[in-house]
């Protein structure tokens, strides 16, 4: 028995709610309840494959909600104010939140400040150029952006959701980088052993430098299809998604062999942060009732992964 909660315990507790949730409400188990699910999930699992890069390497990142602003940011106003053709405004986007990544870097590498005092300082200085940009933290509303630049969040691709398969490729991508490439292994020494991973002839101030960067950008795509969604950037939307973000990481690091982050317990991590939610919203509960649980849930779960890995 404690064999099998070292090894599985975790999921089994996935299993175990969503059996729960089944029973409950029928209409959890249906095929567009799932696909909503997992739909919903999307931008969460780009801003948080972002994260496991920065953690897996052994740092931190609380500004990729500043990230996944200026994604939106940027390419909003492109499209709006200056007639941007979507590709273009995507690439705006993009290059938008790999500045603060860029930021970031600087900070961490060119500076020395530790990454949790730098993105926490990138964290107030982009909230603060937010409000001021947007005189106090209005939205910019662009209703008649390019059908394609509003495809990214509605559209879809053979019947799939063109936000899941964004995430997907994304996914993809982070699997073979960190998961299956020397330059993931070298992250992954980094992440270990700093100075050993010096010592070993790696340099680890580009390897951080770049990585930061990455992972900034990542983020900036869950901002384009956020603001593709609602047509409009909201200041400080990205925060919503930071906390759940970290969540997920730590889950996925928690339930590996090892205790390392990677790209498959994070996924798993998601997708049970969005098996919650859901299920719980299909329960009908009162709203701050509902953000009761899922913390208590999620705090369980953390709990039940940090002593199977000692278990194990």
């Amino acid at each position: 028995m404690k064999n099998i909660l070292a090894r599985n315990g975790f999921l089994i507790i996935i299993a175990v709610f969503f059996v729960f949730f089944s029973l409950y409400n029928p209409a959890f188990l249906t095929l567009g309840n799932q696909l909503n699910m997992i739909e919903g999930s999307a931008i969460l699992l780009i801003l948080a494959l972002g994260m496991t890069l920065i953690v897996a390497m052994g740092g931190i990142d609380l500004s990729i909600g500043i990230a996944f602003d200026m994604g939106a940011a940027f390419a909003v106003v492109a499209l709006k104010e200056y007639d941007a053709g979507w590709q273009v405004a995507c690439l705006v986007g993009v290059l938008g939140g790999a500045s603060v990544g860029v930021l970031n870097a600087f900070l961490i590498v060119g500076l020395k400040v530790s990454p949790f005092m730098a993105t926490l300082g990138t964290f107030f200085i982009g909230s603060s150029v937010q409000r001021i940009f947007t005189n106090g933290g209005g939205p910019i509303s662009h209703r008649r952006m390019p059908q394609e630049y509003r495809d990214l969040a509605v559209g879809d691709i053979f019947g799939i959701p063109t936000e899941i398969i964004i995430a997907v490729v994304v996914l993809v991508l982070y699997f073979i980088f960190l998961e299956r490439s020397i330059l993931g292994k070298r992250i992954h020494a980094i992440g270990l052993q700093r100075s050993a991973a010096n010592v070993a002839g790696i340099p680890v101030r580009k390897y951080m430098f770049v990585a930061f960067i990455i992972a900034s950008a990542t983020c900036a795509i869950g901002g384009l299809i956020g603001s593709a969604n609602i047509r409009m950037f909201t200041p400080l939307a990205g925060f919503s998604y930071l906390l759940d973000a970290i969540a997920a990481v730590f889950i996925g690091a928690s339930i590996h062999p090892k205790g390392r982050p990677n790209v498959i317990g994070t996924l798993i991590g998601v997708l049970f942060l969005g098996m919650i939610g859901n299920g719980l919203n299909l329960m009908g509960l009162n709203f701050n009732l509902k953000d009761a649980l899922s913390g208590l849930i999620l705090v369980g779960a953390l709990a039940l992964a940090v002593g199977q890995r000692r278990l194990r």
